[in-house]
């Protein structure tokens, strides 16, 4: 039996780490739950997302899954230490291997970080960034609009570059050469937020370095997916199957051709 790799996030964000781990781990196995019936987690108070997370990892395990990837940064936040603390697997969460890419990124020393209310007010970035690099400067900003745009698909509309222009307003002229996407549902806007920062800032997306991590720790493991085995990966929601079906498509799009999927809408809570 292939154990699979169970990735969660507050809605459709995650899709962008799950995207990675398909592209850089192709004989793994997916289950992916995305909390849309309750999105957004960042301006949710710390209890409601500690239990929103238990909750979905309660349902998740029993699946057999290998490794947990909490592909929320709210929820990594809040999270990711006592998740640890409930399960017998490796956790992952992303804001450590984003913060590690954007630090090997970066020449000025000065890096920005955008992300939900709940992210920014944890300091999560800030505090992995100065562990890395003490003489690091950091500066963040809550982008609560961004969240919402996404879950309904609206990608590039002039309502969505209205909002990333005004939301971005006080870090496009800062001196930062990096900054951190702090939400895994931001780079679903990348080519916008890229658009009003300009091409001489780095946009760091913690997906790719986190799918690095879950290969080197299950490499590390001897856990690694062998053989030929086509995986069929599964994409389960709490809220509306066909709007998150359409963007999971158009997003994931040649990887989901590769493989088979099984599309669930499950009961939690």
């Amino acid at each position: 039996m292939q154990h699979p790799i169970a990735i969660l996030d507050s809605g459709v964000g995650g899709l962008t780490v799950a995207k990675e781990v398909m592209r850089q781990l192709p004989r793994e196995r997916i289950i992916y739950f995305g909390d849309t019936l309750r999105t957004p987690y960042g301006p949710r108070p710390y209890e409601e997302v500690l239990r929103f997370t238990r909750e979905i990892v309660d349902y998740l395990v029993q699946f057999g899954p290998k490794m947990i990837v909490i592909a929320c940064n709210t929820a990594t936040a809040v999270a990711l230490e006592d998740i640890r603390t409930r399960v017998n697997i490796p956790v992952v969460g992303v804001i450590h291997p984003g913060s590690r890419a954007a630090i090997g990124r970066t020449k000025s020393g000065l890096i920005g970080v955008i992300g939900t209310e709940g992210t920014i007010r944890s300091k999560a970035y800030e505090h992995a960034l100065k562990q890395l690099s003490p003489n690091i400067e950091v500066l963040s900003k809550a982008c609560p609009r961004f969240v919402p745009l996404v879950e309904q698909g609206n990608f590039y509309s002039s309502e969505t570059h209205e909002a990333v222009s005004e939301s971005l307003e006080g870090l496009k002229e800062s001196r930062m050469d990096t900054l951190i996407l702090g939400c895994t549902h931001y780079p679903f806007l990348a080519e916008t937020i890229q658009a009003v920062m300009g091409p001489e800032v780095s946009l760091i997306s913690s997906a790719e370095e986190t799918a690095r991590e879950i290969s080197t720790i299950l490499h590390e493991k001897g856990k690694l997916s062998q053989g030929d085995v086509i995986p069929v990966h599964q994409f389960c929601c709490s809220g509306d199957p066909r709007l998150f079906k359409m963007i999971a498509q158009d997003w994931l799009d040649e990887q989901i051709e590769l493989t088979p999927v099984v599309w669930q809408v499950p009961k939690i809570g």
